[in-house]
Parts: structure tokens; sequence; C-alpha cells
């Protein structure tokens, strides 16, 4: 009862805010809800004013998300992925949402840092500066190290939030209530697994909430990118990374949003497109681990086009299976084979068995169809997974919460490539690493790999037979010696204790028995009368 209140409390108060910057309904859902809940939607709005705005649906609810804060930034980044639950409109009003907050101040991050490392701020830094960008989580400020020769080190200090836990446990609650609440009152909606979208938001939260992690994400993306040309991340100070403080190259590098200024370097803005696409889809499929957060904000690019990217707080993971149906699902459009990529969909289970797979492999060709033999700029692999989200959903296809990390990065990572290249084709250049990838993993060479590895385990199981046989004889022969002197024998409590399992065992069918008695006797007295 007390979180309900609690949620209700706060999910009001968010109601208020939304519907102040009347981003709470569209004006068709106002006109077909029925009269009380156009009256809510009044007592929301009395008092609260109106911000007068033109502008559409989705960036309403973005202003109003960077209005409530930090916990409704990241959600509404979330959301931007999943065109299925809010809409096309209102997930691209929110693609363009950013944690542009203000900072909170320098004196605390101070204390932070003192109280993690037990020293003052002077034995751990030469020169610790203001924040220089704030974001929901955490904010990074600028410092420096003095090497051992004297010279001095540029570093970044990433430096966590001090109330960012509380805050985002209260507010996560109160979405887990909300999306209980929704499940159990709309059945339609339980397709969505909305519990499991937010969980997925909580689990990603959770992660940023301790810096080590993102410490060990950086450190570990640095080992399997070692051999990727033109990719590189910053390295980690782990004497000065704890859980709340995380210190780390500075990178001195262009911004991925200034294109302006990648252009007078000099920079193959096109090629750099193709670059971060490959990039992104080489680590997916090749080592199922991958930067989740790859927005302009979180890019730079060196003077030779080689891409720098920061902030690990959100990876992505893809075990084996996941891996092999997203090149097939991939490779299936790109060859517009419909069928194999409706027989992919079955065959992980993504889609019920129920269904017809020709059915579904029309409405596949239905969408990917229209994608070729049209411009550049028509080709988006957005739009295809907004339109695979819906026809999925008409057949009974459950969100995957495993992916949706990887929807949400494929779509950004798209805008982010059209940023470079307007008329960049994602398709022309998803092909050859999918392609490579089927070609590695599913190809020939693969397939005698996995006979390998089976021959391998074959033989080692063989090699332990005869131990094992021997153990079974040992074990034979021990239970025929206490069989030869008198029976096996039994302590009195095993034998006391099977006998009240044997009791139990046969209650109901007593019970079963009485009731089946008494209700022929019934029937006999009701033919009486």
């Amino acid at each position: 009862m007390l979180r309900s209140l609690r949620s209700l409390s706060q999910l009001f108060r968010t109601a208020r805010v939304l519907a102040r910057h009347d981003a709470l309904f569209s004006l068709e859902v106002t006109q077909s809800m029925p009269l009380p809940a156009r009256i809510a939607r009044h007592i929301l709005r009395f008092g609260a004013g109106r911000i007068a705005d033109d502008s559409s649906s989705g960036e309403r609810l973005s202003s109003a998300f960077e209005q409530l804060g930090p916990t409704y930034i990241k959600m509404g980044q979330f959301l931007a992925t999943r065109a299925d639950v809010v809409g096309p409109e209102i997930a691209n009003g929110l693609a363009v949402l950013r944690d542009k907050l203000p900072s909170f101040g320098r004196e605390k991050a101070v204390d932070i840092i003192q109280s993690d490392f037990h020293q003052p701020i002077e034995a751990l830094y030469h020169s610790f500066g203001d924040p220089v960008a704030a974001a929901s989580i955490a904010q990074v400020h600028k410092a420096t190290l003095l090497e051992d020769d004297g010279t001095e080190k540029t570093v970044a200090v990433k430096v966590l939030r001090p109330d960012a836990q509380a805050r985002f446990d209260r507010e996560l609650d109160a979405f887990f209530w909300a999306a209980e609440m929704a499940e159990r009152c709309v059945p339609s909606m339980r397709r969505l697994r909305l519990v499991d979208v937010v969980q997925t938001l909580a689990d990603s939260v959770e992660l940023e909430m301790d810096l080590r992690l993102e410490a060990a994400a950086l450190s570990e993306m640095a080992e399997r990118s070692v051999q990727d040309t033109h990719y590189r991340v910053p390295s980690v100070d782990w004497k000065r990374t704890s859980k709340r403080v995380l210190t780390l190259e500075w990178v001195d590098a262009i911004p991925a949003a200034d294109i302006e200024a990648l252009t007078e370097a000099g920079i193959d803005l096109p090629k750099l497109a193709t670059h971060i696409i490959q990039t992104f889809l080489t680590h997916a499929l090749r080592e199922g681990f991958f930067h989740a957060d790859m927005h302009q904000g979180n890019l730079f690019v060196d003077p030779d086009g080689t891409l720098v990217a920061i902030d690990f707080g959100i990876m992505g993971r893809l075990d084996a299976k996941s891996r092999r149906v997203l090149a097939e699902i991939l490779y299936g459009f790109v060859q517009q084979d419909y069928r194999r990529v409706a027989e992919v969909h079955f065959e992980a289970g993504y889609v019920p068995k129920t269904q017809d797979v020709e059915l579904f492999a029309q409405a596949l060709r239905a969408i990917g169809e229209p994608i070729f033999g049209k411009s550049a700029e028509d080709v988006s692999m957005g739009r295809l997974l907004t339109q695979l989200f819906d026809t999925t959903g008409q057949f009974e296809m459950a969100t995957r919460p495993e992916l949706v990390l990887l929807q949400k990065t494929m779509v950004v990572v798209e805008g982010v490539a059209r940023s470079f290249d307007p008329d960049h084709n994602i398709w022309d250049s998803a092909e050859p690493i999918v392609r490579q990838w089927i070609e590695q993993e599913m190809g020939l060479e693969a397939r005698l790999q996995e006979a390998a590895n089976s021959a391998t385990a074959l033989a080692q199981a063989a090699a332990e037979l005869p131990e094992f046989l021997e153990r079974m004889g040992r074990a034979a022969r021990q239970l025929s010696d206490q069989l030869d002197e008198g029976g096996l024998r039994l302590h009195a409590d095993t034998a006391k204790a099977i006998g009240k399992a044997e009791g139990a065992a046969q209650r109901p069918g007593h019970l079963a028995l009485w009731a089946i008695a008494a209700a022929l006797g019934a029937l006999a007295i009701i033919q009486i009368l």
C-alpha cells in the first residue's frame, strides 16, 4: 500500500510536468478518451500552466523529460529506441535528448574524491579544475598529473553524482509499479513486456552506478579491439579509480558532433560514416560486446580519422545464439531472402510456432521490398526496425529484452553515420561485415571446427569411461555384499521417514475415494426424493 501511494505521488508529479508541456496525450488520444479520463487530464493541467510550443509531440516530451531530471532523461533516451512502444513520431523526438544538466560543483566532487581515497585532492592530482561536462549519472573534470620526469599529463576525472543512486532507485520503483499495473490491467500490453523493459533500464543504470565497472569495460574493449584499425579507447588510471571516481586519459580530439571542424581537418566523412557502422557491427558480431551508447557526444575523431569512444557506462553483450540470429536476419534482408528471415525468427523461438511461417515471410517482404531501389536517404535501418516491431507484434512476438540495447544502438549509430554523410547507405556498409561473419562462423570451416570440438569432447569422455565403469563396478559389488549378508539395512530414522512419505502419498487417494463415495450417496438421496 505504501509503495502504491509513493509511486502514485511520483507519477502524479510526472503527469503534471507532462501536462504543462502538453506532452501527456496526443490530440487524437485526447479526443477518443472517455469522459473521466478527460476530466483527469484537465485536473492535471489545472494550475500547472502551459508552455506555448508549436513543436512536435516527441520534442515536447523531450523538453518535459529534461525538466523532470536525470532518471527521466535516461528513460527518454531509452524510449527513443522503442518505436514499437511509443510510436515513430515520439521516438524521433526523443532521439535528440541528451544529458545536458547543471553540474553539482567542484567542491562536492572534491569531497567525494577525498572520501573515496582518504587523501587530500593535492596528493592525487597536480591540478583539479571545474566541471567541463555534466550528465545524469556523473560529471567530468579536467585535471593533471605530475609525471616522474616533471612533465604534466592531462586526465579526465569522472565523478558520480552524490544523490544519483537514491533518486534513480526511487523513480525506477515508480516505473516498475506503473509497468506492473499496465500489464495487469491491460492484457494487450503484456506482449510488450514492459516490466522486463524497465528491468533492462534498471540493470544498465545499476552498472553505471559503479565506475569501476566502466573502467573494466574500457579495459576489456581495449583488449578486444587491439587489432582494429582506426579505433581506440582511452586508457584507465586504476590507481585513481574507485566506485564513485574514474580517472582516464584525456581525449584531445575533434568531437564527432562538430562536422565543421571535421571538414576543416580534412576528415573523409563518408569513409568515417562507413567506419562507425562497420566498427559497431564488428564488435557486436565478432565479440558479442559493444558500446551501447554511441551517440555523437561519446565519440571523437583523431586527425588521422581514428574513432575514439568514451563513456563505457552502458555496454551490450550478445551470446552466440543472439549473434547468429542477428547476422542471419540482417543478411536475409540484404539478400532479400524473406523466407530465411522468417525461418530464423521461428528457429530462435522469437515467433510462436502456432503462427504461419509463409504469412510471416510475406509480411517481412512488405517491409524489405520498399527499401530496395530507393535512394540512400530512404534506406533506414531505424525505419526497418520500427516496421519489424509492428509486424512481429501482429505475429505475437514478445519483446526480447536481451536485444533492446542492440536495437537502440543500431538506430543511434545509423543517425551518427547519417550526420557524417546524409547519403550514406547503411546496408552497403553492413553487408561485408555480416557476410564475412556468416562465412567464418557458419560456413564449412566453422562446421569443421565444431565437429573437431565435438570429437575432442567425445574422445575425452571415452578416455574417462574405464574409470567410470570401475567406480560403478565397485559400487555394485558393495551393494551385492550387503544383500548377501542379510538384506539391505536402513537406519531407523530413514525407515520411519519412508513410512511417513508412503502414508502421505496414499492419503490423497483415500480422500478422493471418500469424495466419490459422498457424491454417489448424495445422488442416490436425490433420486429417492
